[in-house]
């Protein structure tokens, strides 16, 4: 009894420890989650800092290209290893020599890996270990887009596979149905959008995910056409958290394309509660 009650108590601190990562981390993702019912929480927010852990490798500014297809391709490689949960040391070796180089939310990915319930835990770490070896390809290619075929390839292996798993954990959670293509659009949305809002910072570090040719027209163009799928997606779940989660990104990367058309860097810190603040009085309308 003890013992159990030690676990429900470490499960609590680490839950808890989660969400105070995650509203560092991201303001966009930290209030969705944090209003999903118990379990899917738990899943969701396993999903989100496992991948954050990855993609502070990704954008890592002092990390060279090599080394970050390595410490992706270890973090993998670990991941596959997974059986009933990884050793208290499993990712150590892998992050030897850049204890003091990377961030908390990397350094901690075993304990993000083991925050979903155990029944939807090894495919939050499938996911994981595929995008690590896509995000791996992608340094060692610096990130060299060419087409909109070469786009649509890292939008995907970043963002689009996201909108499958979350597909997947509607599923598991309550047994809701989505559309998988749609689900992809949801994703690349949401990343074109990124990449928008982020197009002249990614310059400073040498890297341009616009395909040759292509000015921030096109990129608008490509992100409005995948948030109609986004639209579609969302507009298409039942009332329950799936549908509760994936209004709030969806209608922030809305509103950031806007602000940009406008002529904005960003949606302000106004901006996003105006919207948040629509969202909840629709919501009760609706309710």
């Amino acid at each position: 009894m003890w013992c159990k009650n030690q676990q429900r108590s470490e499960n609590m601190d680490l839950r808890s420890d989660a969400l105070q990562i995650l509203k560092e981390t991201s303001r966009t993702f930290y209030i969705p989650i944090s209003i999903l019912p118990p379990g899917l929480q738990e899943a969701v927010a396993s999903a989100y800092l496992c991948m954050r852990a990855i993609d502070e490798i990704e954008d890592h500014p002092t990390l060279d290209n090599p080394t970050k297809a390595k410490l992706l391709r270890g973090i993998s490689l670990t991941l596959q290893a997974g059986v009933d949960g990884f050793p208290v040391d499993a990712f150590a070796a892998g992050f030897s020599g850049y204890e003091n180089t990377l961030e908390e939310v990397t350094m901690r990915i075993r304990e993000w890996s083991l925050l979903a319930p155990e029944t939807i835990a090894p495919r939050i770490w499938d996911a994981t270990a595929a995008m690590s070896d896509r995000m791996a390809y992608w340094a060692e290619n610096n990130w060299k887009i060419h087409t909109e075929s070469d786009l649509d390839r890292y939008t995907f292996g970043v963002a689009g596979a996201v909108g499958l798993l979350l597909s997947d954990l509607w599923a598991w959670y309550d047994g809701t149905q989505t559309n998988r293509t749609l689900a992809i659009g949801f994703g690349r949305g949401l990343q074109a959008v990124n990449i928008l809002r982020n197009h002249v910072e990614d310059l400073g570090r040498g890297v341009s995910f616009f395909p040759d040719g292509w000015d921030a027209n096109n990129m608008q163009e490509y992100a409005l056409r995948n948030l109609a799928l986004a639209d579609a997606y969302t507009q298409a779940l039942p009332d329950g958290p799936a549908l509760n989660f994936c209004q709030i990104p969806l209608t922030l990367a809305h509103g950031t394309i806007d602000a940009i058309a406008n002529g904005k860097e960003k949606l302000s810190r106004s901006d996003v509660m105006a919207l948040l603040e629509q969202i909840i009085t629709f919501n009760l309308k609706a309710g």
